[in-house]
């Protein structure tokens, strides 16, 4: 069977569209291209398909509103045009699905809420719930108050972690270039990448920059469909109709057959390391080779300040990362720890110390067993 198929019968499919697949030339919100998107997903949501619709232009809706000509380079004026721009956005989205009789919501995330347990089941169980009621979300990143996440990668990556979030069969990325090549497609030679099967079907391509209006390029697109994990189609605005049915256009990313959980995946994409945790040599390999927890035996030395349940980064010696794990301690805790067995913590202090520094189901190995040797 084509692998294509599978998009065609997908149950549930998030669609992606960055800024430059919605604006005019000047930046501002182009509401010809939005129907034109709309009409695609009202489509295919008329056939039983769920849709779950990641749309950039916060930003850049709300330029022409403030007088801007281009995208502001401080966060401050983002963070402004992003509160002026998200409404209008979404109140042009309402207007244009209600001419299909669909409901929309309005679902603003930051990679906060990828981070924290509590909120990643709570967003995950208000997604799920509209999907029950019948209403298309349409997720955005809280751009008024983010500050790192607002270069989130032009919402790439987001995406891929809202398909996780949904259980999503499939994810189509629309962009303002019709597929991967490999190099820049306005230079003679570069030759266009219908399937990747693996990463080493990428080796020696030269990825291009960002867009126009938006923040991402075709890496943060490339990386979205390694952490999707499921078929991933990139495209342009104009092939969404043949991409959403299947039909061989764009670039087609194969599923990974590796497979990681969805709070694997979401710890090594959606958190960054709060602080480090130096291990030995034998800590590296237990962690890296055999999949354990982290015990104070192995610890060498700590870095930053951190509490209990923060994301940390692992280190070797030699100050490389091999592992992201959720802390059962605070920083100021570890130093008394170190080199340490949990049977003597537990005599000297307490039942308590009796655990792991990190256990090993909240773990994601970044490293692989060649680079830990090494």
């Amino acid at each position: 069977m084509d692998a294509r198929k599978s998009i065609a019968t997908a149950r549930r499919i998030v669609v992606k569209a960055g800024s430059s697949s919605l604006t005019t030339p000047q930046g501002t919100i182009d509401a010809d291209r939005i129907d034109a998107l709309v009409d695609v997903l009202a489509a295919r949501r008329a056939t039983g398909t769920e849709i779950v619709f990641v749309s950039s232009g916060a930003i850049a809706a709300g330029l022409g509103p403030l007088g801007l000509t281009r995208r502001p380079p401080d966060l401050a004026t983002q963070q402004a045009a992003a509160s002026v721009g998200q409404g209008l956005l979404v109140a042009r989205y309402t207007s244009s699905f209600a001419r299909y009789g669909v409901g929309v919501a309005q679902v603003l995330l930051t990679a906060d809420d990828m981070i924290r347990r509590v909120h990643h089941r709570n967003a995950q169980r208000c997604m799920a719930q509209l999907l029950n009621l019948g209403v298309l979300p349409i997720v955005n990143e809280n751009d008024a108050v983010a500050t790192d996440e607002i270069r989130f990668g032009d919402n790439d990556r987001l995406a891929a972690l809202v398909a996780h979030l949904t259980r999503a069969d499939a994810l189509i990325l629309l962009s303002d270039v019709d597929a991967l090549y490999t190099g820049d497609p306005r230079q003679p030679g570069a030759r266009r990448i219908d399937e990747v099967r693996t990463p080493a079907d990428l080796g020696g391509i030269q990825l291009g920059g960002s867009g126009r209006v938006g923040t991402g390029g075709m890496v943060t697109k490339v990386e979205a469909a390694r952490i999707a994990g499921i078929p991933v189609v990139l495209t342009n605005a104009a092939s969404a109709a043949a991409a959403i049915a299947g039909q061989p256009v764009g670039t087609y990313f194969h599923p990974d057959a590796r497979h990681r959980s969805t709070r694997h995946l979401w710890l090594a994409h959606a958190t960054t390391g709060q602080g480090r945790i130096v291990l030995d040599q034998g800590a590296v390999e237990a962690i890296v080779q055999r999949r354990k927890s982290l015990l104070p035996a192995g610890v060498t030395g700590v870095e930053g300040d951190f509490a209990a349940g923060d994301p940390v980064d692992l280190c070797g010696t030699d100050g490389r990362v091999v592992a992201r794990g959720l802390v059962n301690y605070d920083a100021a805790e570890i130093p008394d720890l170190m080199g340490r067995s949990t049977r003597w913590l537990a005599r000297e202090l307490g039942p308590e110390y009796e655990r792991e520094i990190i256990h090993r189901d909240d773990l994601v190995v970044l490293t692989t067993d060649e680079e830990a040797r090494a």
